[in-house]
């Protein structure tokens, strides 16, 4: 299935993508009531199996065009974010291989949804984006053995995290840049798990208006998504809905010369071929 958020008529709700052309949605929220309010709750009560036999019998009575896109998860409990995990960007940063994962954090509100535009602050002229596959945990737990880790995972998005450089690299700590306001771009849909085998070696792009700017593939992960997923849990217990972004390739605009920076009016583009195209607008705030 492909799983969306979105608001229809001033409410928060969620559904299925459908249609020969994934332009249909069935309203998920309306078939599954108080049992689950939102995609997380709907993904933690585990009714993803329920979920598609319902989809396979209901009728898609919305137009995808039509509706307010969210964040594929508006409500994360957890965004972890893996940094430095294709060889290719370690190299263009000067950096060393780790034998850690280099973690960071996002919050919900630095999220924005496919569709919807980046926001470009003015407290910076440095915009980066950053293409990245998005997991979303489905089953939680404490100490995931790797072994185990797929059995967690409830499907994959694009996510764009986008970077605010002159905030990110103004000291030890990417906090800040990482986190302003409607940067980071999530969608546009979550591909559940049983529609991506596991270890399915998935292709990333980003594209700039329409140029070219990273490519990669999965197999390239220094650390892979179960090690991620396994390393993550041994500190903090993951929960269903909480998102691990994990890694983008070379090719960033901080590190081409010159530099390329996002600017009003451009377009960025995220595409995995397994998932589908996750496609951000930028405006001035």
């Amino acid at each position: 299935m492909k799983l969306i958020s979105y608001q229809l008529n001033g409410t928060d709700s969620y559904g299925a993508v459908t249609g020969d052309r994934a332009d249909r949605v069935v309203d998920l929220r309306q078939l599954f009531g108080e049992r689950a309010a939102d995609l997380k709750a709907l993904i933690a009560a585990d009714l993803l199996a329920e979920a598609a036999t319902a989809v396979g019998q209901a009728s898609a009575t919305l137009a995808l065009s039509e509706l307010q896109l969210l964040p594929v998860i508006p409500n994360p409990g957890k965004i972890v974010c893996v940094g430095l995990n294709y060889g290719e960007h370690v190299r263009e940063t000067g950096r060393e291989i780790t034998e850690q994962p280099t973690l960071f954090l996002r919050v919900a509100e630095s999220q924005l949804a496919h569709g919807e535009d980046i926001v470009l602050p003015p407290e910076s002229t440095r915009l980066d984006y950053e293409g990245e596959i998005a997991v979303v945990i489905g089953r939680g737990g404490r100490r995931i053995a790797e072994a185990d880790a797929w059995e967690h995972i409830a499907g994959y998005a694009c996510y764009n995290d986008g970077s605010l450089r002159d905030w990110q690299t103004a000291t030890p700590q990417w906090t800040a840049g990482k986190n302003f306001w409607r940067t980071g771009g999530f969608g546009p849909w979550m591909v559940t798990r049983d529609e991506i085998a596991d270890g399915r070696v998935m292709t990333l792009v980003t594209r700039l208006n329409g140029q070219e700017m990273q490519r990669t593939t999965t197999d390239k992960l220094i650390h892979g998504i179960p090690r991620q997923i396994a390393h993550i849990s041994a500190f903090t217990p993951l929960a269903a809905g909480d998102v691990i972004v994990t890694g983008t390739p070379g090719g960033v605009g901080a590190k081409r010369n010159p530099p390329v920076w996002m600017k009003p009016g451009d377009i960025v583009e995220i595409e995995v071929d397994a998932i589908g195209v996750l496609r951000n607008g930028i405006r001035a705030e």
